[in-house]
């Protein structure tokens, strides 16, 4: 008898502390859960309104050199690999003509590793300035891009006023 009595008090110690280590653990989780909640907003695509995107340079599909944001007023970042980018296409360009905002001042940037042009191409080359660069390219780097697709309107003075992950979700542009 003494020894099932020895032996409920060592389960029962046991269950115990295997008690008090996952209240431990899911404190832990907590603290982490916490931390990674704050360190990214989900509604920060990239350079947020008010600010300015850093310096860079680009060179269209057509072989036009577009440095900085001056003269632009819509920004449009995609991916070959994205999923949701060839569906944004046509919403984007529906954005842009019912806006008039002509091909100079509208920059797509495709982000492409290996350098081969998604089939959407085609759809904006007519009415952007396309560019194809890789992920960590100049254009994204200068606008944070922290995800694709991702638009951008711009001032006249070349700072953010709204970006979203849909175009249509974007408001009309100031008159330049």
């Amino acid at each position: 008898m003494p020894i099932l009595i020895a032996a409920v008090v060592a389960v029962g110690a046991l269950c115990l502390l295997d008690l008090l280590l996952t209240f431990g653990v899911i404190r832990r989780l907590r603290e982490h859960s916490n931390v990674l909640a704050g360190a990214v907003d989900p509604g920060m695509i990239g350079v947020p309104p008010g600010e300015s995107p850093g310096a860079f340079s680009a060179v269209t599909t057509s072989g036009e050199e577009v440095t900085g944001t001056a003269g632009l007023r819509v920004v449009a970042f995609l991916s070959s690999s994205c999923s949701a980018c060839p569906e944004r296409v046509p919403p984007f360009t529906e954005y842009l003509a019912r806006h008039r905002i002509g091909r100079d001042s509208v920059l797509a940037v495709i982000a492409a590793d290996d350098g081969t042009p998604p089939a959407f191409l085609s759809q904006l080359v007519n009415v952007t300035q396309a560019c194809v660069e890789p992920y960590d390219g100049e254009a994204a780097t200068a606008f944070k891009v922290t995800g694709f697709p991702a638009f951008f309107l711009l001032d006249a003075d070349g700072a953010v006023t709204a970006s979203g992950w849909d175009p249509s979700a974007l408001p009309e542009p100031a008159m330049a």
